[in-house]
């Protein structure tokens, strides 16, 4: 296919991946045959005992208000999953049901900070950091993520962004596994990386709604290495709940009574509904064990076959749902590549620049949370498209 050139007005002019997203809903609700790997969004249903929680709570009218931090047995059953799976003690007090992760960094940064105050965050990263914290009217310090730095935040990366920006940080967020890199940052390494926020006074967000999704490395929470990181977690991901809006925070004792006097004004609480179903979630392991090697089989699949499309990857695929690749053999406009792979092929992919604001015009991410004979269909549909004259 002929090289797509980037257009000054497109370097000037935000673009989003919605507008992608809208488009390839439109053309579906035309019975266009699209298959998306624009979203991290599973395509799986949520498990069965979820599914039958939240039947159950609807027969017995269940979907009220709680309390602002959220349901004691849904918080319990947090901490217990913590000590299954990470032998860490976490009082239930501490934890904290949200409105989804969305609505957990948004209290996480306004109980920990002024407007003004400077949070790092790595580049490429989730674009929603970037957004939430600019309209909170909070500094975003963009640290470039690379081979050099294994694709994770370091205390010498966050040092060298903090003299480039001239200001002192007061905070950092990092996830792990990472969107859109996949990068898991190891246990040694995140406990590096604490205690250096720690030594600082820097306030450790830890994002570990891909947990459950890690394929190569030590998947490792903060609360093993720290008692003083912020923990924000999902039932989106892993357990493919996206729509039922439930996540969870994990908070040092004296952030407690700010999250819950900022969730009582701004959320009232979760819901009901999807707090019971979320319980009941945990008891579904082996469900979602079986789903999560579809992903693993899909991941593989795009490990091998995107660089032979003269897609390299840009970064590893050790967990999340994700293929990060470099465009710049075929284009170095990512938006106006992945509006033409939809309207001619019918594939949909989220472009880079969301991701990177200064290098991702040259990146695509692929999603690969979707089913085995959809993902293999959209590459099939890709390799014939990039080899159109």
């Amino acid at each position: 296919m002929p090289l797509i050139t980037l257009s000054k007005r497109s370097a000037v002019e935000p673009f989003h991946a919605m507008d992608i997203l809208a488009e390839a809903n439109r053309r579906r609700q035309a019975g266009r045959p699209v298959i998306s790997m624009a979203v991290g969004q599973p395509s799986h249903p949520a498990p069965k005992a979820a599914l039958e929680a939240a039947e159950t709570a609807l027969k017995h009218g269940r979907i009220g208000y709680t309390d602002a931090l959220g349901l004691r047995e849904l918080r319990e059953a947090i901490s217990a999953q913590y000590r299954l799976r990470h032998q860490v003690i976490i009082d239930p007090a501490r934890i904290a049901v949200t409105t989804g992760s969305s609505a957990a960094f948004n209290l996480a940064f306004l109980a920990l900070f002024d407007a003004g105050d400077a949070v790092a965050i790595a580049r490429p990263g989730y674009p929603a950091y970037r957004n939430i914290l600019k309209a909170l009217g909070l500094n975003v310090v963009e640290v470039p993520v690379t081979a050099e730095t294994g694709y994770t935040l370091t205390p010498a990366s966050l040092e060298r962004a903090e003299t480039k920006a001239g200001c002192k940080l007061k905070g950092v967020l990092l996830a792990s596994p990472a969107n859109p890199t996949g990068t898991v940052t190891g246990r040694d390494a995140l406990k590096r990386l604490a205690t250096y926020c720690d030594s600082r006074d820097i306030a450790f967000i830890s994002d570990e709604i891909y947990h459950g999704l890690t394929f190569v490395g030590d998947e490792t929470s903060a609360v093993e290495v720290t008692d003083k990181a912020i923990i924000i977690n999902s039932f989106s991901k892993y357990y493919c709940m996206t729509g039922w809006r439930v996540g969870w925070m994990v908070l040092p004792e004296e952030l407690i009574r700010p999250v819950e006097c900022l969730a009582q004004s701004m959320y009232i609480s979760a819901p009901e509904l999807s707090q019971l179903a979320a319980a009941a979630a945990f008891s579904a392991q082996a469900e979602l064990d079986i789903y999560k090697e579809s992903y693993r089989t899909n991941r593989d699949f795009l490990m091998s076959r995107l660089p032979e499309l003269g897609l390299p990857l840009a970064s590893p695929m050790d967990g999340a749902f994700y293929a990060y690749v470099d465009t710049s053999r075929y284009s170095n406009d990512s938006m106006e590549f992945a509006k033409r792979m939809l309207a001619e092929i019918d594939v949909a992919a989220t472009p880079g620049l969301d991701f990177d604001p200064l290098e991702g015009h040259r990146a695509m991410r692929f999603s690969y949370a979707g089913s085995v004979s959809d993902i293999a269909e959209a590459v099939g549909r890709i390799a014939a498209w990039l080899k159109q004259d």
